[in-house]
This record gives C-alpha cells, structure tokens and sequence, in this order.
C-alpha cells in the first residue's frame, strides 16, 4: 500500500514531479492542507505564508513546462528552522525580542534552495535562538511530538522534526550545536544530518555558539538527507569559515559505496543513564553490520566525560557574545519603560529573553569575564582539541563510529525542565561531534514497546559524508522504519 502523498518520500516526490504525475501546486496544496489539519495539535510551524508558497509551485510548474527544471529539488516543499534567513519572512529564533523581526535578505542556504527550484515552505519552532533539547524553552508555543502529543519532539530543532514527522513539509533544515539536529531526528523517526563543520554555509544563520553550529538537513530516508545535502553543500565566501572541498555527488555515490567498513564501537556510550531499549536496538543494528561483513572494533574516546562540561563552557561563552547584538537599539524589541540608555539594555534584555537564554548568557560571561577566561574558556578548549584527537585517533583503525543518539526516548512535556543538567544531558552522546567538528548522522532504529522511535548515530570523518550516508543506507535498506508514520489522523 502506498503512503499518503504528504508521507512520501521527497524522492518519490521528486520522481513524481519530473514524469508529470503531480504537479508542484497540488504538491504545495497537499502539504497546506495537511499542516492546517495537524498543526493546531503538533506545534511546528512559528509562521507559514500559503500564497507565497503557491506562487513559488506556479513558478515551478512554468520552468517544468518550459523544459527548465532545476533539478531533483525544484517544486518540492522544504521547511526551514525560524534561525535561517529568507528574504521578506519572518526571522524570530522563536524569541519575543524579535517578535516582529522580519529577514531584510537570504541566507547561503535559503539562497541555495531557491536556485535549486525547492519552495522555502514556513518558519519553524525551536528552542529560544537554539538553546535547548525539547522546544519548550520556545518564546512562543511548545511544539509537541506527533508520535506521542505528551512527549516532546526533542530540540532545539524540533518544529523541523515535527514538521517532518507529522507530514507538514517534504524535508527541512535545521541547525545542530551539540546534536539539535540529530536528536529530534531520532526522537521522530526521521534522519537527520549535520555535515562536517565548514561544508554548509552558516551565512544568514542566527548565531547560537559560531565555532560549533552547523546547518543541515532532515529527511525521511539517507536519499532524501544526501539530495538536500547535495543543494546547500558548498564553500561561501560569506561565511570565513566555509571550507573549499570538492562536493561529490551525494545521491550517486550511495549507489557505488557498498562495503565492508570498519565500524567502531566507542565503550563509553555504552554506559550508565542509556535506557535499555535503546541499547538493545543499537546492539540490534551492530549486529546487522557484522552480519554485512563489516568489522566491528571497540574503540576508546577516553576523554568523552569531559564533552559536556566543556561544550557548555564553550557555547555559552560564544552565545554570551554573539547575543550581546540584541540591545534594544538596532533591532529587535525595545522595552517601552527604560528611563535612560543604559536602562534600556537592561529592560529591553529582561523582557526580550527566556530564562533559558538569561542562563546561558550569564554563564558565558562568567567563564568569560577576567580572572575566570584562563580557568573556564581556555582549558575547555585544550579539552576540545583532545577530544577531537580521540575521534581522529579512532579513525585511524576504523572508517566510522556507531553510537546511540540519544539515551532516552522522547520524554514527556515538563519531565525534565526543573532540571537543567537533566536537560544537558540528553546531548551527552551528540556535543563530541560538535567539539570535534566531525560528521554526524541519526538514522531510524527501531521502537519501543510503548511505540517511541529510536534512533542510530554514526559519526564519520572530516568531509566524508558521502561513505556516511552509504554506510548509514545499508541498515536502513534492511530496516524501513521510515515506513512507520505517527497516527495523527
């Protein structure tokens, strides 16, 4: 039995646009449709303009008629994460201080998707300018999990994940700091990628943490994350650090790369605080890889307990930074009862941030500020620098790393947000490749019992998505769990 058109897959979409079967307009009034019936319950979307979104699928179908298409890409919906900018929409970071902000241009990747034809479909939830693990700490509204309305869709991506997971959009971006990309992936049963660190352009992303965001794709399949990959891949002037490598062919080099790899194992994230049933299908899929005749190795990341203090040292000192634009002068909300100048920052900074964002903030300062930068921010560096050596140190016995995503399921609404470092730690498998600037990918795994997604991470080398995806497509091929949709109907 097929699935319904807003479950397809974006290639089967794609497939469905070049031999004239659908056009981009019924496409683009399935997915409105589709999100003004489930959107009321999941939360996802900050915005959506429909009338735009019609008239770039008219815009689609005149360059197919004319024997101008742009590609795989051109007349698919594709949903963007309320911190890229796109000419002329809405560009909140899910924050009242930019409430009323609207993006006066288009970022790298916004710009990309457009030359490649795809329609740039909404603005999507996420925590607070990208600041936590659940889209509860969103200025605006919580998005809810479509697997379960209860639980959360995990974070700081997650309207891009529940957007996806609840058939609202055919692909989305988001933006991964220390795995905002990769957990709502596995927490909705979706892939989710964040490239090597300079592959996509951060230009037009609003800056949480610059030394560790990353722009990158969701998609329901490894094909549908390579062919978006594939668009927003690529060095940027406009971005100083944007790396010059050769781009291949993403979606072909998944049909040429077939193994046997060497897979590592890393013994500690197989520890304490990971629930059992995410071990036993993380242990379900290295076992299908041996089956494959791939050689499975345990490797050490020995300085793994140290990611998550340092990566919250590091982040929170760079968003202390980068967020110190949000005055109440330039741009954004200007607090309408400050007495003089001075008071302004002050009021307009209390009202416009979360309590979230005021944490992170004044911890950033902290390690930032004199007598405290040489004991917090340099030595979380050096702790950086030998985190990122054990990952290269394993990647000389082995070609990728398979880890779990996330420790728990998706937990429930409220579960954990009295808890801060309860919250931090649902990154704890996720924030090396951050530090590391690796690689990294969730791909589907399995349910619970209770019938919440699981998902598999592996982590490859420096630019090496391609092997990546190849070896990520060859559990998904034996394992269609894409093919399993939340019952939202």
């Amino acid at each position: 039995m097929s699935s319904p058109l807003h479950h397809e897959t974006l290639a089967a979409l794609s497939a469905k646009l070049e031999n004239r079967t659908l056009t981009s307009v019924e496409l683009m009034q399935t997915f409105i449709e589709r999100t003004r019936a489930v959107d009321g319950r999941v939360g996802a979307f900050n915005s959506f303009d429909a009338d735009d979104a019609l008239e770039q699928a008219r815009a689609s179908d005149a360059r197919r008629a004319a024997g101008q298409a742009r590609g795989p890409l051109d007349g698919i919906p594709i949903g963007l994460k309320d911190v890229i900018a796109v000419e002329g929409q809405p560009l909140t970071a899910s924050s009242k201080i930019l409430a009323n902000f609207v993006s006066p241009y288009d970022g790298t990747v916004a710009r990309k998707l457009k030359e490649a034809g795809a329609i740039c479909w909404g603005r999507l939830n996420l925590d607070e300018f990208a600041m936590g693990s659940s889209t509860e700490n969103s200025g605006t509204h919580v998005t809810r999990n479509p697997w379960d309305l209860e639980r959360v869709p995990g974070g700081s991506s997650g309207g891009s994940a529940a957007a996806l997971a609840a058939g609202a959009a055919a692909a989305a971006l988001g933006s991964d700091t220390g795995g905002s990309i990769r957990q709502p992936a596995a927490l909705c049963n979706l892939v989710g990628l964040k490239p090597t660190y300079g592959l996509v352009s951060r230009y037009g992303l609003i800056a949480y943490a610059s030394s560790l965001d990353q722009i990158g794709p969701f998609g329901r399949t490894v094909e549908d994350a390579a062919m978006v990959l594939q668009a927003i891949a690529g060095h940027d002037p406009l971005d100083s650090t944007s790396f010059r490598t050769e781009i291949p062919d993403y979606r072909a080099e998944l049909g040429r790369r077939k193994g046997p790899w060497k897979i590592g194992i890393p013994k500690e994230y197989f520890g304490e605080g990971l629930d059992p049933e995410v071990s036993a299908a993380v242990q379900a899929a290295v076992g299908h890889y041996r089956g494959l005749g791939c050689e499975i190795a345990e490797v050490s990341l020995p300085h793994t307990k140290y990611a998550v203090g340092s990566y919250y040292i590091i982040a929170t000192a760079e968003c202390s930074s980068n967020l110190a634009r949000f005055d109440g002068i330039r741009y954004g909300h200007r607090s309408a009862k400050a007495s003089d100048i001075v008071d302004l920052y002050f009021q307009s900074r209390a009202e416009g941030f979360g309590p979230e964002v005021k944490r992170r903030i004044i911890l950033g300062t902290y390690v930032l500020s004199s007598g405290y930068y040489d004991a917090y921010y340099l030595r979380a560096q050096k702790v950086r620098t030998l985190i990122r050596g054990d990952f290269l140190k394993a990647y000389e016995k082995v070609d990728a790393i398979l880890t779990p995503t996330s420790p728990t399921p998706a937990f429930k609404i409220g579960e954990k947000a009295a808890d801060p470092l309860a919250m931090y730690l649902s990154d704890i498998y996720t924030i090396g490749v951050n530090l590391a600037g690796l690689p990294g990918m969730s791909v589907p795994c399995g349910f619970t019992k209770a019938g919440l997604p699981i998902g598999l991470q592996l982590i490859g080398k420096p630019f090496e998505e391609a092997e990546l995806l190849a070896i990520a497509q060859a559990y998904e091929t034996a394992h269609p769990w894409y093919q399993r949709f939340p019952k939202l109907d």
